[in-house]
């Protein structure tokens, strides 16, 4: 039991991240461009206009997705309740495997959304 709880939180760590950082993008965006923090492409960097709009679609994308994957999350590890080790660990893996696909993913909307949004200079269409 103990391992699969252990296998449980470390599955819920990409949802919860993806939750807070996305709360975080949204309530407090880094207010300048930089290279360290928040939604980094060379497409949000164009300008602040860009920088703003990436942070805050990104933001509210990532909230959206975190949310979806909590329940995922946790559904295919109750269906393994009791197993052996190798059984919850693999389970566990493919879970988490799963979860990088819209984790990864997050990067195509949000990159639409600016190429839709703003011309290949930045400006507003």
């Amino acid at each position: 039991m103990g391992f699969w709880l252990f296998m449980l939180v470390m599955d819920l760590i990409i949802p919860a991240s993806m939750i807070g950082c996305g709360r975080y993008l949204q309530v407090r965006a880094p207010k300048r461009i930089n290279a360290t923090f928040g939604y980094r492409t060379a497409r949000s960097m164009k300008n602040q206009d860009t920088w703003d709009f990436a942070q805050a679609y990104c933001g509210r994308l990532w909230v959206r997705l975190g949310l979806a994957l909590l329940p995922l999350s946790v559904i295919p590890l109750l269906f393994v309740l009791g197993k052996g080790m190798t059984v919850v660990g693999n389970t566990a893996i493919i879970t988490a495997a799963v979860q990088l696909v819209p984790f990864l993913g997050s990067i195509v909307p949000v990159e639409r959304a600016l190429k839709k949004t703003f011309d290949e200079n930045g400006f507003r269409r």
